[in-house]
């Protein structure tokens, strides 16, 4: 075994060399210490050339030794980056350092500090590149920021670096098309994914998830299939079959589901939540009250957890207990901007404007580019009789993103302020604009035709109208097969939008949890003030 020697002059008892200063005596160990192994325990006996010093083969360690000793617990463990260590190229690290450093990545991403997260993921392509875990956190990450080019060259290179064999970048490549609105391009993608792992639930039921968003209702069903085929039940099958069973007022069967649900992975915050839902649409306060408490034990840090039990409590008025369960998910999840956007609204009706407005400034502040907030802040300030600072906060959300579902909020809330103040034309505009963006919303198509009715114009207002049911997509979905996917990670998301009255319907246009005391009785306001203001859950997708 090769041994690093160090020989040292002892300091009593000069042999045949004079004694050495101690600075050149440092100096010495300076140019002679270049690597430093720890110690071996070598028998006295097997070391070659060892002399007597006259101490029975018992070294005493020196002050040097010591100091040493010290210097090599201050250097680091592991650093890759030191050449002199190796004496010749760089080493590979050891794999467990990827682990680590993904995690960090994750947690520096949960903290909003995405050029730190992306610089660790960037280090982890460069030493691993054939891992694709480093892809799909880098492209979420910076999906997230809105660089969706950025994200795609990112999935383009992974897909190419691990050959065509990780489901999980073609799955999140495609999703990323599917946002961007490039269908065909997504469906290439899942198909991929499918192809690389026909057992990634993930990819069928994004794809299967995409079909039904086309209205290719038997297409979505055909991939459903094979996904149960080749991948069997799990908690998102039977949460999502339960969720469809719901929405056919299947309640019972519902419960079985969810209950499997739930015995699936009791962990599962997404599916307790979902349904507590169930509960509170059938007016069962105390069991979806337990159902929430389920879902914070099951997840205490989940902010949606939070938020819906604080919203649930708020809307059967129990205002304090719901202020304190929205300030309690604010606490654990200080970066979120939705938390405080429910707080903001819960204090505008039961407390002061002054107080909303500050805590709309400060969810601004944490996200700036999340739409909804700067839709409910100048819903209120409308509301106030603010109506030019209401105009430049909805100008400011459509200046986020134009193309998105709560663009067409923001377009549908604004032409009703026009519409308020005598602009017909410039709200005629800005309803065509929403239709544009999304063409299925009951609200916006009731809404202008009202605004004909007021005007006098009976057969435009019909027109109208017969134009929203022509145009309408329906799912339709037999009882014999309830199938049906509602989001690519969570389908508890969508439910939770659905039951807390986000998305305008036919069936829930009446009432509003928070709707304005002073809503005339003809239909008025089928505005979408509420619909503006609850989109406390628009940005509850994590992708």
């Amino acid at each position: 075994m090769q041994r690093y020697e160090l020989t040292v002059c002892p300091s009593s008892g000069p042999r045949n060399r004079p004694p050495t200063p101690f600075g050149s005596r440092q100096r010495h160990f300076k140019k002679v210490l270049v690597v430093r192994r720890p110690a071996m325990d070598v028998p006295v006996e097997e070391e070659d050339g060892q002399e007597d010093d006259g101490n029975d083969g018992v070294s005493k360690p020196s002050g040097i030794d010591a100091g040493l000793e010290n210097f090599a617990k201050k250097m680091p463990i592991f650093e890759p980056e030191r050449g002199e260590f190796s004496g010749g190229a760089q080493e590979k690290p050891l794999a467990v350092n990827l682990d680590l450093a993904l995690y960090k990545a994750r947690v520096l991403a949960r903290k909003f500090r995405y050029d730190e997260a992306q610089k660790i993921l960037k280090k982890c392509i460069y030493y691993w590149p054939e891992d694709g875990r480093s892809y799909v956190a880098l492209g979420k990450i910076l999906g997230k920021q809105s660089k969706k080019a950025d994200a795609r060259a990112v999935y383009e290179r992974g897909s190419q670096a691990t050959q065509g064999e990780n489901p999980y970048i073609w799955q999140c490549w495609a999703v990323l098309e599917n946002k961007m609105g490039n269908i065909r391009r997504a469906r290439e993608l899942f198909d991929a994914a499918t192809v690389a792992d026909k057992r990634h639930i993930a990819a069928w039921h994004g794809w299967a998830v995409l079909e039904l968003k086309q209205g290719n209702v038997k297409k979505a069903r055909h991939l459903l299939a094979k996904g149960l085929k080749f991948c069997g039940g799990n908690e998102y099958v039977y949460q999502t079959l339960a969720l469809l069973e719901a929405k056919a007022n299947r309640y019972e069967q519902a419960r079985y589901l969810f209950r499997q649900a739930t015995k699936c992975n009791p962990k599962s915050c997404a599916s307790w939540l979902a349904w507590a839902q169930l509960e509170v649409k059938q007016e069962n306060n105390r069991a979806a009250r337990l159902l929430f408490e389920k879902a914070v034990q099951a997840s205490p840090k989940n902010r949606f957890a939070w938020h819906v039990w604080g919203v649930f409590e708020a809307n059967i008025g129990n205002v304090d207990m719901g202020r304190k369960l929205l300030k309690i998910g604010h606490a654990l999840n200080p970066r979120d901007p939705v938390l405080l956007q429910s707080l903001a609204l819960l204090e505008y009706k039961h407390s002061t404007a002054n107080l909303a407005r500050v805590l709309f400034r400060r969810a601004s502040e944490l996200d700036p580019r999340h739409q909804p907030v700067w839709i409910a802040w100048g819903w209120m300030e409308w509301k106030e009789g603010n109506i030019s600072t209401a105009r430049e906060l909805y100008q400011r959300a459509l200046s986020i993103d134009s193309t998105t579902e709560s663009a067409a909020r923001c377009l549908q809330a604004w032409g009703v302020l026009e519409q308020r103040a005598g602009n017909l034309s410039a709200a005629r505009r800005l309803f065509r604009s929403s239709l544009n963006i999304n063409s299925q919303s009951y609200v916006t198509w009731m809404t202008w035709a009202a605004l004909e009715e007021d005007q006098g114009n009976s057969v435009r207002a019909e027109e109208i109208r017969n134009l929203y049911f022509q145009q309408r997509t329906e799912v339709v979905d037999d009882a014999s097969w309830v199938m049906g996917f509602l989001d690519v990670i969570d389908p508890a998301l969508d439910s939770i939008k659905r039951f807390l009255n986000l998305d305008q319907g036919l069936s829930n246009k009446a009432k509003e949890p928070l709707k304005d005391a002073g809503a005339n009785e003809n239909g008025d306001d089928i505005e979408t003030e509420v619909d503006s203001i609850w989109m406390l859950s628009s940005k509850m997708l994590y992708r």
